[in-house]
């Protein structure tokens, strides 16, 4: 049994406690929470830290299996160039992609991430996953522009979730986007997720998307045919307000990664959805469009926010707190409570495992982080704030 205690707990139950007291056994389950109202005790059993102590992490969007990109592709030049830097420089010796997919496992649970959706193209991170510290929701994405190659992807993907079923890896076919879909494609796959509990799709991140998909021009329509991606038949979804609503599974929880060109029509519109997250991935948009999300617009929409890190390709490193600190410097009337929530909370909702993850409540076992050097004045994170795991 060990006992923490620190200037603030925040626990996703109620208002933040003052010098509280939590209690866990030696595997990390949350016994017991004692609100002292401020005035602790000295207690030669209590670990005591100056700082806030939140729960663990959760990376709602990730693609462990591209950490051999990390430094690859050049920052900066939008989703289209980004993309034809994937297709060229993608490939790699597996041994190679295990190694550094396992180095950003382990970075990921020393930087706090208890539990992690995960995008997976192969089979590669399985061993892994079965091993981490880490509790992985494997989302098998599935992609394909030429409509008479649809049932041909959709195998691809089937192949790999009878792998992750017989190493009983959770798991969901899941669309990368739309922009990458043809139509074809994305009804066959929704008729194969209709059990899904969970769902993403990259969603609305670069401004070409719409001209894509609406008309067939703009930047993305000139990187797919400089990369030969564009099949003799082109159909696509004509919009994302109506392909989410129509030809999206309509089951479990959908988080749309990115958002970073969301708008607030579509925004109401895919609003009708229920069980709807939106997933920001703020160092990523940057390094790949040079923007921010429009985090005050999804909130004035009283959308459920989550938090991502994408993967090293576009970010440099897989950490959460580096995401919040990067929302908070863009967005300095967001509270530190609301971002922890975003990070923790909602992304254990998001991912429906807030039975085990995202409060520190008596048994559960949502992991214990120590967010340290905060200004604990004005509740805001600094530059160099950062997290020690506790449990």
């Amino acid at each position: 049994m060990k006992r923490f205690s620190s200037q603030y707990l925040i626990t996703n139950s109620g208002p933040m406690l003052k010098r509280a007291v939590v209690t866990t056994s030696d595997d990390g389950t949350i016994l017991n929470i004692q609100d002292t109202k401020g005035a602790l005790t000295e207690a030669h059993s209590i670990e005591f830290h100056n700082g806030i102590i939140i729960p663990g992490f959760v990376n709602c969007h990730c693609h462990l299996e591209l950490s051999h990109m990390k430094g690859a592709i050049s920052p900066g030049t939008g989703l289209g160039t980004f993309i034809e830097q994937i297709i060229n420089k993608r490939h790699s010796t597996v041994d190679r992609i295990i190694d550094t997919a396992y180095s950003a496992d382990n970075d990921m649970y020393k930087r706090g991430i208890s539990l992690c959706a995960d995008i997976c193209n192969t089979t590669e991170s399985f061993n892994i996953k079965n091993k981490s510290r880490i509790q992985y929701i494997n989302l098998i994405e599935v992609f394909g522009m030429d409509p008479d190659k649809a049932s041909h992807c959709l195998d691809e993907v089937i192949r790999i979730s009878i792998n992750a079923k017989e190493m009983n890896l959770p798991f969901s076919l899941v669309p990368h986007s739309l922009y990458s879909m043809s139509l074809s494609l994305l009804r066959l796959l929704r008729k194969q997720s209709l059990q899904n509990k969970v769902t993403s799709l990259h969603f609305m991140e670069t401004s070409g998307e719409s001209a894509f998909l609406g008309n067939k021009t703009g930047p993305l329509m000139t990187s797919y045919m400089r990369t030969g991606l564009i099949p003799t038949r082109l159909e696509t979804a004509g919009n994302h307000a109506d392909a989410i609503l129509t030809e999206i599974t309509p089951s479990g929880n959908l988080i749309l990664v990115h958002n970073t060109f969301a708008d607030r029509k579509t925004i109401k519109t895919v609003l009708k959805r229920k069980n709807l997250y939106w997933c920001l991935c703020p160092n990523s948009n940057y390094y790949i469009e040079k923007t921010m999300p429009p985090v005050n617009l999804l909130i004035e929409e009283g959308c459920e926010i989550v938090i991502g890190t994408d993967s090293l390709a576009s970010n440099s490193r897989l950490d959460i707190l580096s995401e919040l600190i990067t929302l908070q410097s863009n967005f300095q009337t967001v509270s530190l409570e609301d971002l922890v929530r975003w990070a923790t909370l909602n992304g254990a909702k998001a991912l429906g495992e807030e039975d085990k993850f995202g409060k520190i409540e008596p048994g559960k076992k949502p992991g214990l982080l120590l967010l340290d050097n905060v200004d604990l004045q004005n509740m805001k994170l600094l530059p160099d704030s950062f997290v020690t795991r506790l449990a």
